[in-house]
């Protein structure tokens, strides 16, 4: 899948930013391929870069339209589909994350047809894939786990990858969802695998490496989602992880979506470590990452000392602070994969 850049980042009318998480994790990490935004009325997420017309991004040089939002279900709302059409007959090709098929909408399919213009769907892979089979495989792996979904664990393997490598280790970022995808320009979107298949596309994407070759798989949901927990699982199986990294957003009382608790960050250790036994009997936590967006720098710097402190292990947040110490402690626990330049 070749999606042509540079990118005209549609929002729609998202009711926050987590909704255009999409848009915000293509900003932050490729933010020279996004030109501009188009926002419909009521759009309360905003990636700080030029609002644009179809019109101008078309004369900016903008090649594609990136539906850059998430929503329960992955569904694309009628109101949207107008927008899409014109930006078609304007001359851009679109690409999607949601779990609708662009082409199934009549008036999509038309118009690219018309405008001899490409449909993307990220999301959705027309590759096959086995079921797993839970086989050592040379190379190590991270995975990045969390308290719930949304919480942080593309950018913290994302972060990783960057401060791993500027350390001299080797280190490929593996994406399993829509946004790392466009990122990465390679991946599967895991939640879209049929649930008998995830855990074989996992070892697919994570292939047997050099011993000291770190994979960085990036996680889904949670165990204790309600909703999402089948995908965490097949994931975890399918990673054979070495090491996990617990991520947790630290403000929210339930999780997204749902009206279930939080699980503590110790439940979370636990139960990845008791179900991950299953492919890597020596998988370990060897970190936390937090989302401390909602903090202030004084008591984000609190929390994460208090959290080093109760569970022995490095406490950042990735994109503020940092991931030296995850690094460190990585190299710690497996001095086999390269050394501290």
């Amino acid at each position: 899948m070749q999606i042509a850049t540079p990118y005209l980042m549609f929002l729609g009318d998202v009711p926050d930013r987590l909704a255009a998480k999409t848009a915000f994790g293509i900003a932050d990490w490729r933010p020279e391929w996004c030109v501009g935004q188009l926002r419909l009325p009521g759009c309360a997420a905003d990636l700080g870069i030029p609002d644009l017309t179809l019109e101008e991004a078309v004369a900016k040089g903008c090649k594609t339209m990136v539906i850059g939002v998430v929503n329960a279900g992955g569904v694309l709302p009628p109101h949207w589909v107008d927008e899409i059409v014109k930006a078609l007959h304007a001359g851009l090709d679109v690409a999607s994350g949601l779990h609708v098929r662009l082409g199934s909408v009549p008036a999509i399919a038309e118009a690219a047809q018309a405008g001899g213009r490409a449909l993307h769907d990220v999301r959705l892979s027309a590759e096959t894939f086995p079921t797993g089979k839970g086989t050592r495989r040379p190379g190590k792996r991270l995975l990045t786990v969390g308290t719930d979904c949304s919480v942080g664990k593309k950018y913290t393997v994302l972060a990783l990858e960057k401060g791993m490598r500027a350390r001299g280790l080797d280190a490929d970022f593996r994406a399993t969802g829509q946004t790392g995808v466009f990122i990465s320009g390679r991946g599967v979107a895991i939640d879209a695998v049929v649930a008998d298949f995830i855990s074989g596309a996992v070892e697919s994407i994570s292939p047997a490496a050099d011993p000291n070759h770190w994979d960085l798989i990036e996680g889904q949901g949670s165990l204790y989602h309600p909703s999402f927990a089948g995908v965490s699982l097949g994931l975890l199986h399918g990673a054979q992880a070495d090491a996990f990294v617990v991520c947790h957003e630290p403000t929210r009382t339930t999780m997204r979506g749902v009206k279930h608790a939080l699980p503590t960050i110790r439940e979370v250790i636990d139960l990845n470590v008791q179900l991950g036994r299953l492919t890597n009997p020596d998988i370990r936590a060897t970190g936390i990452a937090v989302n401390t967006q909602a903090l202030d720098e004084p008591a984000a710097r609190a929390l994460l000392a208090e959290l080093e402190a109760g569970y022995g292990l490095p406490a950042t947040d990735p994109v503020r602070f940092g991931v030296e110490g995850l690094v460190d402690r990585l190299l710690a626990e497996f001095p086999e994969t390269g050394t501290a330049a």
